[in-house]
């Protein structure tokens, strides 16, 4: 009876309304990053105080109309994993590669500077006179990352909590960071002042190292896009409203928390330390030197549950296409993609495990960029091609061609400033997807020990697919049409 019951859904449940998606985006853009290694702009910047906080407030313009132009596919397209349905509407079925890319960024989330440095910030202090082991260190990153696994096939009410719960300590630790230091500021010791008093006095870096420095906040807030992966997770939301929300609160945290970082300590001592809020606590509020790292590890928790639930969504979606098995398109009782958590969860763990994996995906950021100019192209494809399709948000013009801009900039500036060998392999793993693609995809092979396969797992995990009402069917027929 509970299988039946999920075949009347096409997607996950929809659970989450504005204010959620608002702290989902607030959460999900705040990572570790700021806490620990807010360096990449400062030294970019050619330690230029005032130019870092400037480039830091200009780079959420950008942020905002990333996100803007994720919120057109969203509403568009309302189903999870949205971007592998209109990439695949926009350009054909060769876009599989996109999914395969997907599959690989579990690989790469397991190893990012955020879940790298929640396990060695959080395991550290038990470590006080040398550095922590490797085998430690491996072994909570794979705890944590099969708890978020096992979390995301719990379904969105869990995540919806959690979310809630790790969003208010990233504020809260943020908050008594940026009031320590405006306390400070305010207080106005010599040594505190000093750094502020001739901001741009320090001298101006070349254009090609400005451009780096823009690009070292990109990732900062790069979160915001998240929303194209859960649309068909939410209600009816107002998505323009939710990220004008979250990302200039964002901003705000951001320049505070980079004002205490600079009133305590000097650009070189930044540059110098790969946990600068660990060095700041150590100044500030010696007693909290403990606390802190694991404040940190609970926080950015929160990143890794996050890129997990919209993965596994593309991957739902790429199986509803056809696209990859039909395993991938089923749901668990509480209306979870199980097989597609367990997918990247797996995929994930290899990427923890291995000592030397592919340098290939240290470079994914590169086909991201690749991907998200697609995306600018996709939405300005459809304004002249189909100007009566349905929109509930449209995203101002000037938005995807300033967006477009960025991500050309992003493919071409690595490639002409620093040519590597490693990028024409991230080209080749792109097209790598047609071998996929060209057998499994259009010539139908069927394999039939992954059939029966597929079988007993479908048994074994007590899933199925889910049917699509007549409802959802006239809106998936309309955005087709």
């Amino acid at each position: 009876l509970q299988l039946q019951w999920i075949k009347g859904r096409r997607s996950s449940s929809k659970v989450f309304g504005s204010f959620w998606v608002t702290r989902f985006v607030t959460g999900n853009v705040i990572g570790a990053g700021i806490l620990v290694a807010p360096k990449g702009v400062l030294k970019y910047s050619s330690m230029n105080v005032g130019l870092s906080l400037c480039i830091w407030a200009a780079r959420v313009l950008s942020a905002v109309m990333t996100s803007l132009c994720s919120a057109e596919i969203g509403t568009t397209f309302p189903c999870s994993g949205a971007n592998v349905d209109f990439l695949k509407r926009c350009f054909g079925n060769p876009v599989f590669s996109e999914t395969l890319d997907e599959l690989v960024s579990a690989a790469r989330t397991s190893r990012q500077p955020s879940p790298a440095s929640r396990r060695v910030i959080s395991i550290q202090p038990l470590y006080s006179s040398c550095s922590a082991p490797n085998l430690p260190k491996k072994c909570l990153a794979l705890a944590i990352l099969w708890v978020v696994g096992i979390l995301n096939s719990r379904g969105g009410k869990e995540i919806t909590w959690l979310q809630t719960a790790s969003t208010a300590l990233k504020v809260a630790v943020l908050g008594l960071i940026s009031l320590s230091g405006g306390v400070l500021l305010v207080r106005g010791r010599k040594e505190n002042v000093g750094g502020f008093q001739n901001a741009f006095a320090a001298e101006f870096p070349e254009a090609t190292q400005y451009i780096e420095a823009v690009f070292q906040g990109y990732f900062a807030y790069s979160g915001g896009g998240c929303i194209i992966f859960i649309a068909g997770d939410e209600t009816q939301t107002d998505n323009s409203k939710c990220i004008l929300t979250a990302l200039p609160l964002v901003t705000v945290l951001y320049l505070l928390v980079n004002s205490s970082y600079l009133t305590l300590l000097t650009p070189r001592e930044i540059l110098s330390s790969d946990a600068v809020v660990v060095m700041w606590s150590d100044r500030v509020i010696p007693s909290l030197t403990r606390v802190i790292p694991f404040a940190i590890s609970a926080s950015s928790f929160s990143n890794l549950l996050a890129n997990i639930f919209e993965s596994s969504r593309t991957t739902y979606i790429a199986g509803q296409e056809g696209q990859l098995p039909l395993l991938f398109n089923m749901l668990n009782i509480p209306f979870s993609p199980f097989m597609s958590v367990l997918l990247l969860v797996t995929v994930a763990s290899v990427g923890v495990v291995s000592t030397n994996l592919i340098d290939l995906i240290k470079y994914l950021y590169f086909a991201s960029s690749i991907w998200s100019l697609l995306s600018m192209i996709g939405i300005l494809k459809p304004r002249y091609q189909k100007p009566n399709l349905p929109r509930p948000y449209k995203v101002f013009l000037p938005s995807p061609l300033a967006t477009m801009a960025t991500n050309l900039c992003t493919v071409l500036i690595p490639l002409v400033k620093s040519p590597r060998i490693h990028y024409v392999y991230t080209c080749l793993f792109i097209l790598s997807g047609l071998l996929f693609y060209i057998p499994l995809v259009y010539f139908k092979l069927k394999l039939v020990w992954f059939e029966k396969m597929a079988c007993y797992l479908q048994l074994l995990s007590n899933i199925c697919i889910p049917n699509v009402s007549v409802e959802q069917m006239s809106e998936v027929e309309t955005a087709k049409k």
